[in-house]
């Protein structure tokens, strides 16, 4: 069986890989609402985004908790990586694609998917890690199923006016 080394490296990796996807999600929903300010769905964006970037706080106190340092060097990366993804060619110079929310959608929905699987980990190791709040992990999970539910509702949206 792994060692209690082994288990500290495997959850400080698994945690900062969640941390770098829960930045890149944080940043495509930030953008998502400021380009859909004044639209039918902004207060619903702007709500999802404001979840986003709490729920990124939160895993870094989680992780603070569980004494996991934050590794930088990824973080950095997967926010740099969102922004080069923004330079994708959608044959438009000025103007988005009527399918970039979709895409943003599409990527949202794919990190809030995967932050269910960690807070369900994470209650796991709650039965046994007196650091972590067996109930905070049950609300941070059904936290996360309602923002998976509201950015696949928000994508089929997106996805009706551009493929209409």
């Amino acid at each position: 069986m792994f060692g209690t080394d082994t288990v500290d490296r495997v959850l400080v990796t698994y945690l900062n890989d969640h941390y770098a996807a829960a930045v890149v999600g944080s940043e495509l929903a930030r953008r998502l609402a400021s380009q859909q300010r004044g639209s039918v769905r902004a207060d619903e964006i702007a709500a999802l985004a404001e979840e986003l970037a709490e729920d990124l706080r939160t895993l870094r106190r989680v992780m603070a908790d569980l004494e996991v340092p934050v590794r930088t060097y990824k973080a950095t990366a997967a926010w740099a990586a969102e922004k080069v993804g923004r330079l994708k060619l959608n044959g438009r110079v000025l103007a988005p694609s009527p399918s970039s929310p979709v895409v943003e959608l599409e990527g949202i929905a794919a990190q809030v998917t995967a932050k269910i699987g960690m807070w369900r980990s994470m209650r796991s190791r709650a039965r046994r890690d007196g650091r972590l709040d067996p109930d905070e992990m049950d609300e941070l999970l059904a936290r996360a199923e309602r923002q998976r539910e509201t950015a696949l509702r928000l994508h089929d949206h997106f996805a009706d006016a551009a493929f209409a």
